[in-house]
């Protein structure tokens, strides 16, 4: 056994230096838990943000007023006024994303109570920000309405107050800096492995490691302890410096927890990978088999979109990807601060389909190395 560690542990070494030596791929682990990681979180949002609005007032009286200054930055640009024959010409070209057109007489036909009606024209082409804005609108003009003239409205029969837990501003950077590094490690776990796989056989090496006394299985763990190794001190790293200190996205969780889980995750995508690559006669092979697998596994684990949303069949199948398990204990450790009592099922979930791709990946990988001898 210690024979066996010892050369797993060599081995693994040889791969720290392949990987050493390969520019290209140091340069990709570098830009994908930095620059990628920062880009993403600041630049992809889906809050409300200086969003372009137009305001169509026919009234032209103290409460219409209200209503316009109530759009104000952050979330909205300086709203524009315009006339009603412009609506059309403005929205077809894409100038405002929102217009909201006040008809005649509206502060009279409010304080008469006669529920007048106020249109907001939405660009839906631009689909998360038209719903959450069309809400936001709605709710402004709602509050002017209530603060301006009390009086004329009925008051609500309840005192609804809304509490958001584990990220109260509702800010989009907190959640989509912690999945870019969760979906930058399902992607360069998989490319690293395969890559180193498909590297050696490209190169020759494959022949060397037929006549030293190792096994498959020796093999296979070299590459896996040591690129999963490179992964997880990356993520950890770019955790606690890209987003904990850079972007100021609080983690809430235990890092001790969450670099176990890394492991295991490691163990389960690392021989994915592998598996990937001995189905692959060559790196452009590797690449088109990876491609579709890697977007299903990150658009469908539910770091994207939940996977409640999902049809039933789907959530399902997904059940086989590991990254759908290190995606929700991710959310639970870094997210909510779960203990090891509340994600252990998932846990044990990635050591299951992770010991599943790794026999199959061996005796893929025996095949292959049959023969090439």
């Amino acid at each position: 056994m210690r024979q066996k560690l010892s050369r797993i542990l060599r081995l693994g070494i040889k791969e720290l230096y392949s990987l050493k030596a390969d520019p290209v791929m140091m340069v990709l682990i570098l830009y994908a838990f930095t620059l990628a990681i920062y880009t993403v979180s600041t630049g992809a949002k889906s809050e409300v943000e200086n969003a372009s609005v137009a305001v169509v007032d026919e009234d032209r009286s103290m409460l219409s007023a209200r209503l316009r200054d109530g759009l104000m930055q952050p979330f909205f640009q300086t709203p524009a006024l315009i006339e009603a024959r412009d609506v059309d010409a403005a929205m077809n070209s894409g100038t405002y994303t929102f217009v909201l057109e006040i008809p005649p007489k509206f502060e009279q036909d409010v304080i008469a109570g006669r529920k007048p009606t106020v249109q907001i024209a939405v660009d839906a082409t631009a689909m998360s920000l038209a719903g959450t804005g069309a809400t936001y609108i709605q709710s402004i003009i709602t509050q002017e309405v209530a603060t301006a003239l009390p009086r004329s409205t009925t008051s609500d029969p309840i005192n609804l107050v809304i509490s958001a837990r584990f990220n109260p501003n509702l800010m989009s950077m907190w959640f989509n800096a912690v999945m870019q590094v969760i979906n930058n490690v399902t992607m360069l776990s998989v490319i690293l492995t395969g890559a180193a796989l498909i590297r050696e056989r490209e190169h020759g090496t494959i022949e060397h490691l037929l006549v030293m006394p190792v096994t498959p299985g020796e093999i296979m763990l070299s590459k896996i302890w040591s690129n999963g190794m490179v992964i997880v001190v990356a993520a950890v790293l770019s955790l606690v410096v890209v987003v904990e200190r850079v972007l100021h996205v609080p983690v809430a969780g235990s890092l001790g927890l969450f670099i176990a889980a890394a492991v295991l995750y490691q163990f389960s995508v690392t021989s994915l990978g592998i598996l990937i690559a001995t189905v692959s006669s060559s790196m452009a092979q590797f690449g088109l088999i990876a491609i579709p697998v890697l977007i299903a596994m990150n658009l469908l684990s539910g770091s994207t979109t939940p996977m409640e949303s999902m049809p039933p069949f789907l959530q399902t199948v997904m059940q086989i990807s590991p990254s759908t398990h290190f995606v929700a204990l991710s959310q639970a450790i870094l997210y909510r601060g779960a203990g090891l009592s509340a994600v252990w099922t998932s846990m044990v979930a990635l050591l299951v389909l992770g010991a599943l791709f790794f026999v199959m990946a061996l005796l893929r990988f025996r095949r292959s190395l049959t023969s090439a001898a």
